[in-house]
């Protein structure tokens, strides 16, 4: 894990689509090494006492933990009912109706976009990397931001506000999953303030009017 805070985190190109029969690429993401947080690493269970590498502890990386800014698409194939493959159900996915390949010069621009968040620091960004991403969830097509399975806390409230916006309450909602997230941490509500100025710093979020928010 600790590599996971230094500035020496890979950066990630996942193929999550690679059919290796057909030498086809479905699915093409760029995640920047410095849009991870603790948050999206998941711990493993340690490797048997009888397996060659007996004790050695890996772990997965949750892309749903990871804010959509981050996950960059250069390749995308569309499914049926415009899904893409990290929406649909690998057990019974549709037919792909298509595949999108993201211009070059989007690319770098939304790569550009992220970089002022390399800027602060390792032990700080995980802070701002979550609450973007509960902002993400709160904004979400439904207007409601989904429950969380790895957390017993509220699952988030109705959004009534024009599309994209929220509130600063809104995000109080994810208070315990914060705290789990960061426990030595024993003001949540001050700390969530704060980020969401940061991310309004950055030109992440606009501050519409007072405890009002919207994504640009």
């Amino acid at each position: 894990m600790a590599n996971g805070t230094s500035e020496r985190t890979p950066q990630i190109k996942n193929g999550a689509g690679i059919r290796q029969q057909l030498q086809e690429l479905r699915d093409l993401l760029l995640i920047p090494s410095f849009m991870f947080s603790e948050s999206a690493v998941i711990k493993r269970k340690p490797l048997s006492s009888t397996a060659r590498r007996a004790g050695w502890v890996g772990c997965n990386i949750d892309l749903h933990r990871i804010a959509p800014e981050a996950r960059i698409a250069i390749v995308k194939t569309v499914f049926q009912g415009g899904t893409d493959i990290l929406s649909v159900n690998s057990k019974h996915r549709p037919e792909a109706c298509a595949t999108l390949i993201t211009p070059p010069e989007e690319v770098r621009a939304r790569y550009t976009r992220l970089k002022p968040i390399r800027e602060i620091k390792t032990t700080q960004r995980g802070w701002t990397l979550d609450v973007l991403n509960i902002v993400r969830r709160l904004v979400n097509s439904e207007g409601r931001a989904p429950r969380d399975p790895n957390f017993s806390g509220q699952s988030g409230t109705r959004v009534t506000r024009p599309s994209g916006e929220f509130t600063t309450d809104d995000v109080y909602t994810h208070d315990r999953e914060l705290e789990k997230l960061h426990p030595d941490n024993r003001h949540v509500k001050d700390k969530i303030r704060q980020q969401l100025q940061v991310l309004r710093d950055m030109g992440l979020l606009l501050h519409i009017d007072r405890g009002v928010w919207r994504l640009p």
